[in-house]
């Protein structure tokens, strides 16, 4: 993949990082710009008094994208000299922390008295917080990304709470997990048990906190050359509707009819310019990179190269290997067998990514359709640092409305594995003890049982030596296995599944399975794995065999690569 990319496109890569490393910390909250005609416009300093003691702070965006980082700067460095404002709750839907590393996210105001409460889908990049949480000293709540995105949106109504069936059997259940807390089992529980339903709720938002593009003289906000707008537009009505404040950070100022207004002038009560806004993590908003925006007219593979480039200089994409890739090709062959053309597909973090690159390297990309949580649909999505990005992307809908769409119809899930057990149960959303080891679900539990076919990846066991030898794949050394007697929490709810007849199948690199009322049935094995060494003595989950006996072997093109093709089937129409 990376030979793709010239040398000097590398070069200016690395520079382009390099120069971002070194400035990435630099800021100026006493920055301000403003209008004789229009007092809305303001510094950053300035618009934090508007943010009093105890407020409900929504934010927008997913991964490194729409941070307004100098407003979370300026939150910080004023509660540091002035002790306020102070007691916030603060809520974010997708994972826009910097995992304890990247400045300028909402981990920024992750500091003992500024932030006590946080709400969140994907809590693992929050490092601060979860730090805090640890101390005792912040209530942590984790609501799965859906019912969260629906919540906002319902509250710019005037509502204050959602019945769903998301999550119930899951750990969100409180008959069968911790609901909402998730480091103290004696902070409130914000979902309740009705009719066999889950009624999740959330504090009034009343200060609304997000990163556009542009503004004009007038404080109508742009969105053009965007990389998502997220729930932007879900957390301002929210704002308004609850009486409360609505802050804006944007790039640039520009003429009225710059384009399309997304949020009318009347909307936000202070804006905020600053030169150095990010459209996505390491991408100054003002130098924009056209490939993440509506407008891209870019190539897609090199595009795609390109990121990949980064994240591999980053550190965030995994080396793959041998066993790696033709665990990706397996999956992919049952991605082609279950997933007809035309296919809406959500594709999760790590080695889905891999199934995803695959499918459009075989000339299925425009097949099927992609999506990512922030509302990005179409294109290619981001991988690693840019995630929830989408590379020519053909639409970009708020989170809301993308999570409507997946209700209404899902075709297939791509998605990764911590742990799954002998009931079909997966684990994603816990790694172990204490908040610092959460992760939370995301848009995890709606992506899993809203999709007609669900493909589960991930290697079979941790810390082992797996190897490809001629064609055949070896366990030269066992290690902790990822198939349990009992996951350690629920995720996703296996017998839930089956009843809904859902297609819910589990890629690894020694075979794989496929979830059936016998329970977790073994379908296909990779050549050189012995079926009762290898898979049912090295793992606890209870392996059922086809009824046949017969075990059939993977082909030998999806082990080695060689004569390795895809295609999909017609979707079939009733009639």
């Amino acid at each position: 993949m990376f030979r793709r990319i010239n040398m000097f496109s590398k070069f200016l890569m690395l520079a382009h990082l390099a120069h971002w490393r070194l400035t990435w910390n630099r800021r100026n909250t006493h920055y301000r710009f403003t209008l004789p005609s229009n007092d809305k416009f303001m510094g950053p300093r300035d618009a934090v008094k508007l943010i009093r003691d105890g407020d409900v702070i929504a934010t927008s965006g997913l991964g490194s994208s729409q941070w307004p980082s100098i407003l979370y700067w300026a939150i910080r460095e004023v509660f540091q000299e002035t002790g306020h404002p102070r007691d916030l709750t603060v809520l974010s839907i997708g994972g826009q922390g910097g995992r304890g590393v990247a400045p300028g996210s909402i981990e920024e105001m992750g500091l003992e008295g500024l932030t006590t409460r946080f709400f969140a889908g994907h809590i693992e990049t929050f490092k601060s917080m979860l730090r805090l949480a640890d101390s005792g000293h912040l209530e942590l709540q984790c609501i799965p990304q859906g019912p969260m995105a629906f919540l906002i949106d319902g509250q710019g109504r005037g509502e204050e709470s959602l019945l769903t069936s998301t999550g119930v059997g899951t750990f969100a259940d409180p008959r069968v997990g911790r609901g909402t807390p998730v480091a103290d089992p004696n902070a409130k529980q914000w979902v309740e048990v009705e009719d066999g339903k889950l009624r999740f709720s959330m504090p009034k938002i009343n200060v609304a906190l997000f990163n556009a593009p542009a503004a004009d003289h007038k404080g109508n906000i742009y969105v053009k050359h965007c990389a998502m707008v997220a729930e932007s537009r879900e957390i301002v009505r929210a704002a308004r509707k609850n009486g409360g404040t609505v802050i804006a950070n944007v790039a640039h100022v520009v003429d009225e009819g710059y384009d399309e207004v997304f949020l009318p002038g009347e909307d936000i009560d202070a804006i905020v310019p600053y030169p150095n806004t990010y459209q996505v993590g390491s991408v100054p908003q003002r130098r924009y990179w056209p490939m993440f925006t509506l407008d891209a007219d870019v190539p897609l593979k090199k595009s795609i190269d390109l990121l990949r480039f980064v994240n591999k200089v980053l550190g965030i994409t995994p080396r793959r290997s041998a066993v790696d890739n033709a665990l990706a090709r397996l999956a992919a062959s049952l991605f082609a067998e279950y997933a007809p053309k035309g296919s809406l597909v959500n594709i999760g973090v790590g080695l889905p990514e891999e199934v995803c690159r695959l499918i459009v390297e075989a000339g299925l990309f425009d097949d099927v359709e992609f999506f990512t949580e922030s509302g990005v649909v179409g294109g290619l999505p981001a991988p690693g640092v840019f995630f929830g990005a989408g590379v020519c992307p053909k639409e970009m809908r708020s989170s809301t409305e993308m999570f409507r769409r997946i209700y209404e119809r899902l075709d297939v899930s791509i998605l990764g594995v911590l742990q799954a057990d002998s009931h079909g149960n997966v684990n994603v959303s816990n790694r172990g003890a204490g908040a610092i080891n959460y992760v939370g679900p995301g848009g995890f539990i709606d992506f899993s049982t809203q999709a007609r076919t669900v493909i589960f990846v991930c290697s079979w066991m941790l810390g082992a030596k797996i190897v490809l030898r001629n064609g055949e794949v070896r366990v030269l050394k066992p290690g902790k296995a990822k198939f349990v007697e009992q996951v350690d929490e629920v995720t996703f709810n296996g017998a839930r599944a089956v009843t809904a007849q859902q297609n819910i199948l589990f890629a690894t690199n020694v075979g794989a399975f496929r979830l059936t009322e016998r329970g977790m049935e073994l379908i296909c094995v990779m050549p050189g794995i012995d079926v009762q060494k290898d898979i049912i003595d090295a793992c606890q989950t209870r392996i059922v065999l086809p009824d046949s006996g017969k075990i059939p072997v993977v082909d030998a093109s999806v082990v080695t690569g060689d004569g390795f093709t895809l295609s999909l089937r017609e979707r079939q129409t009733l009639p």
